[in-house]
């Protein structure tokens, strides 16, 4: 199982800009702190931006992860957290996007700007 399946992301919405994931919170999630550890955050920003990207280019690119940037406003505790996805710019060789991550209350709880390159094939090693 990929690791991205491990956390169990699920597209909730479809959006003409983007889309909603949702991810229920387990407590191997959690942090030391008992609150949603930052790399799950970061991991739920990356898979709603990639998400929201292969909409935009119609699932005909291959692309990876270029840059990911996470501003993290409050802790997040709760049953699941949810991730708006908005595409910034599709454009030939870069996807940018910005993500907003809610807690289990839907405040606020952390913005990111994610961005993808695109790759013209993936060969491997």
């Amino acid at each position: 199982m990929s690791f991205e399946n491990k956390i169990r992301v699920q597209v909730v919405k479809k959006h003409r800009d983007g889309v909603t994931v949702e991810c229920p919170l387990a407590p191997e999630l959690m942090n030391s702190a008992k609150v949603l550890h930052g790399g799950v955050i970061a991991t739920v920003a990356d898979e709603a931006a990639w998400h929201a990207l292969i909409r935009a280019y119609k699932g005909k690119r291959p692309m990876t992860t270029t840059e990911l940037k996470v501003n993290y406003l409050r802790p997040i505790v709760g049953k699941t957290m949810s991730a708006r996805a908005y595409v910034v710019r599709a454009g030939k060789t870069l996807g940018v996007t910005r993500v907003d991550v809610f807690d289990s209350e839907r405040r606020l709880a952390a913005v990111s700007i994610v961005t993808y390159m695109l790759l013209d094939k993936i060969t491997p090693s």
